[in-house]
């Protein structure tokens, strides 16, 4: 398998885990827990970056160690930049565009936004976090 290959297959395997974690920790935390909305998806927020940065630091782009604090605070904000992203298409479509629907809303949100999000979140984990220089067999073409 090339090592392009191995890298997207890699990525997107660490995001599908990531997604499970958060959609289990947020579903915990809202029924059983009965915390509040916005505080139950702040914290799986967190779990989700977690399991993402794990997967790649250990899987994807072949660290022995995750790199700390710096890393993982880059990592974050990547992810945070790629929520904006999937805000901005819900907020152009939504009050812009004047496409009200909740099928609208979930694919500007859900649909173009993750599309948006998940090529930015590709870039900056690659790029910021995780670049070539120290990975086994990287990628950088």
């Amino acid at each position: 398998m090339s090592v392009a290959r191995r890298e997207l297959l890699g990525f997107a395997t660490a995001g599908l885990l990531a997604y499970a974690a958060d959609l289990a920790v947020f579903g915990c935390l809202r029924g059983p827990a009965g915390l509040d909305p916005v505080t139950a998806k702040s914290v799986s927020f967190v779990a989700g970056c977690t399991v993402a940065y794990l997967g790649n630091a250990r899987g994807t782009y072949r660290r022995a160690r995750p790199g700390g604090p710096r890393p993982y605070a880059v990592f974050v904000a990547v992810n945070l930049a790629g929520a904006l992203v999937q805000l901005l298409c819900i907020v152009v479509s939504h009050y812009g565009l004047g496409l009200t629907s909740q099928c609208a809303d979930t694919v500007s949100g859900s649909g173009i936004g993750m599309a948006l999000a998940t090529v930015l979140r590709f870039w900056g984990t690659r790029t910021l976090v995780f670049p070539a220089e120290g990975r086994v067999g990287s990628w950088t073409g």
